[in-house]
């Protein structure tokens, strides 16, 4: 295997939901719902960065097709990570996703480890952390509107 990832799926209650939340109140781009011709096909996929995509798909439809139970979800089974570029954009983004319909668990504040963070939950309760390190830095990325790069070994990887 190679160390990649090319695509997260979350499972969602409501597509519809799901797609609105995503694509009109964070602005993350998309085709919008596909698959519809196919039973337990129907899912949304969002362009990220560098070919990575977020999928989100019917929580009852991923579970027949990975062939598994379908289990009560939990916040704290992971998280996703986005790291910004100050202080500034972190409260920018908590905002949007708070207007987007989203629950904010924890106001960005700055953290004993040296990150300035909040949290929030989509509607389906992924848990998302939204993040300013002062230790991650790249101008040749932030000028290109690329992610930044971790520059100290002690970067904490979420």
């Amino acid at each position: 295997m190679k160390p990649r990832i090319t695509v997260i799926t979350l499972s969602v209650d409501d597509l519809e939901a799901a797609l609105s939340f995503y694509r009109n109140g964070l602005g993350l781009p998309t085709s919008g719902i596909i698959g519809t011709e196919f039973e337990h096909g129907a899912l949304a996929l969002f362009d990220l960065q560098h070919g990575l995509k977020l999928a989100i798909y019917p929580r009852n439809d991923l579970a027949f097709d990975a062939k598994v139970a379908l289990g009560m979800p939990s916040a704290t089974e992971c998280t996703l990570g986005h790291y910004l570029r100050s202080r500034e954009e972190v409260d920018a983004v908590m905002e949007q996703a708070k207007k987007a319909g989203a629950t904010i668990t924890d106001k960005a504040h700055d953290r004993p480890w040296g990150i300035y963070s909040g949290y929030f939950q989509d509607l389906d309760g992924h848990l998302w952390e939204i993040v300013w390190d002062p230790r991650v830095s790249c101008p040749v990325a932030e000028a290109r509107g690329l992610p930044a790069t971790p520059r100290s070994p002690d970067f904490r990887a979420h």
